[in-house]
């Protein structure tokens, strides 16, 4: 029996979500938003026009969800594979290529954010 594994959450907070400064997701499209952590692990998330978001992790493991905005907040759901939240919102951050944020993930583990040109 497979655990389910509680990523996410972990994947949108951990992004603390850029946008452009329209709060409009376009300077996420076609870049990579990527979250690090103090112990070295990673992950990458790709936001899509058409309400799409994967995200990649250091570990190799992979997720998919829907995407969409409200209200200053963007929110995932759909997950899959399925996660035991099936819905997970997170509030906007302003951001332009080459900018980096700090901010906490669902477990309140301190992370930077980089919001980097192009798909990596």
């Amino acid at each position: 029996m497979r655990k389910r594994v509680w990523i996410g959450a972990v994947a949108l907070m951990a992004a603390g979500v850029a946008t452009s400064a329209s709060a409009d997701m376009s300077n996420a499209f076609g870049n990579t938003i990527v979250s690090h952590y103090p112990n070295g692990q990673w992950v990458k998330h790709f936001f899509e026009p058409d309400g799409r978001y994967t995200s990649q992790f250091s570990d190799g493991r992979r997720l998919s969800a829907r995407w969409t905005s409200e209200n200053g907040r963007i929110c995932l759901s759909s997950f899959a594979p399925r996660q035991i939240l099936p819905r997970f919102c997170s509030r906007m951050v302003e951001a332009n290529v080459g900018d980096s944020w700090q901010a906490r993930d669902p477990l309140g583990r301190n992370i930077r954010n980089e919001l980097v040109a192009g798909r990596r």
